[in-house]
């Protein structure tokens, strides 16, 4: 059976998050956020849209039997041809592994933290392994929003004004790609658009 998770707000009432693996992407006017003007969950249609934002995002295989609760080693250890590749291809320095539960006694926090629009001096390279998690992008007078599902590849160009969001009960495991030896470093814009668009429930 399809478990789906609806996100409700004041502004726009639902998004649709399928536990069927099913990528989606919904773009709003950054100056509207009442009613998206295009919305797909075709992969092909979506990879378009992205790629043409200069926004990589491709169906990557996920295919490795991780357990329950997976350690950080044991996802690099699983996926270490898929980092072998991405370095490969860009030099990138450094990896860690994000993992989130709805048990994490930091959920909260940390979800706050990610909602807040913010730039990178690099590109933001995630592969997920597991579950989803919500990207939004502030690109060009639009607000992208990215479903990011198991298998999911997505590379956020530097500079980029964008916010994640993990939902109220996490659940994903993501493999991030560095251009630094440092690891995550945000810089925060203190725009409060994020508080206007969809959230995951």
């Amino acid at each position: 059976m399809m478990t789906a998770i609806i996100v409700r707000s004041p502004i726009f009432p639902r998004l649709t998050r399928s536990r069927f693996e099913m990528s989606a992407l919904t773009i709003f006017s950054d100056s509207d956020p009442s009613q998206p003007i295009w919305h797909s969950t075709d992969a092909e249609a979506i990879r378009a849209r992205l790629n043409a934002k200069d926004v990589r995002f491709e169906r990557w295989q996920a295919d490795r039997d991780l357990g329950e609760n997976p350690d950080a080693e044991t996802v690099i250890n699983a996926y270490q041809h898929a980092i072998d590749r991405l370095v490969a291809e860009k030099g990138y320095q450094s990896w860690d592994v994000i993992s989130m539960r709805a048990d994490n006694p930091q959920k909260d926090v940390l979800r706050q933290k990610f909602l807040s629009e913010h730039t990178h001096g690099e590109d933001e390279v995630r592969f997920f392994v597991e579950g989803a998690g919500l990207f939004c992008l502030h690109l060009d007078g639009e607000i992208l929003q990215i479903l990011c599902e198991k298998n999911d590849l997505i590379s956020v160009p530097a500079g980029t004004p964008h916010w994640f969001d993990m939902g109220s009960s996490p659940h994903f495991t993501a493999i991030r790609i560095f251009d630094n030896q440092e690891g995550w470093i945000a810089n925060f814009t203190g725009d409060k658009i994020a508080d206007a668009y969809p959230r995951l429930a």
